[in-house]
């Protein structure tokens, strides 16, 4: 598969230090059977580890180019858009009732507030939700 170049009008840094990703996982600590939602998953740096730990994860991903290859992971459910544009009280639907929905991801600085505020709105999201904000 080509490599992707990180597009800077996404924000795109990708992940690559096992140690950082290990520590990031941990922290999320998922669970089979976990109502999680990963927005921005990139190149599946977190992604991986946390399918594997899930066995099924939603991922919101922006960019067409990693979204194509995205799709291509049986265990991935992949939804094209801007995360801002995400009706997350309809994507909770999706999961069993009574699990509240947990968003992470690695997330560009410049977006992580709207995001947030974005998810505020939604009543369903877990407060427990893990969103790595990187540093300018």
């Amino acid at each position: 598969m080509a490599q992707h170049i990180a597009r800077k009008r996404f924000g795109q840094h990708f992940l690559s230090d096992g140690g950082i990703i290990d520590s990031i996982v941990r922290e999320i600590a998922p669970q089979p059977g976990d109502a999680m939602v990963e927005i921005g998953p990139g190149l599946a740096a977190l992604t991986q580890p946390l399918v594997e730990r899930l066995g099924r994860l939603t991922v919101i991903e922006l960019d067409r180019d990693l979204a194509k290859r995205l799709r291509e992971h049986p265990q991935l459910d992949v939804i094209e858009s801007d995360v801002l544009k995400v009706d997350f009280a309809e994507l909770a639907a999706k999961f069993p009732a009574g699990k509240p929905l947990r968003v992470v991801g690695n997330l560009p600085y410049n977006i992580s507030t709207p995001i947030l505020f974005h998810l505020l709105g939604c009543p369903i999201w877990s407060p427990t939700s893990i969103s790595c904000c990187r540093r300018k």
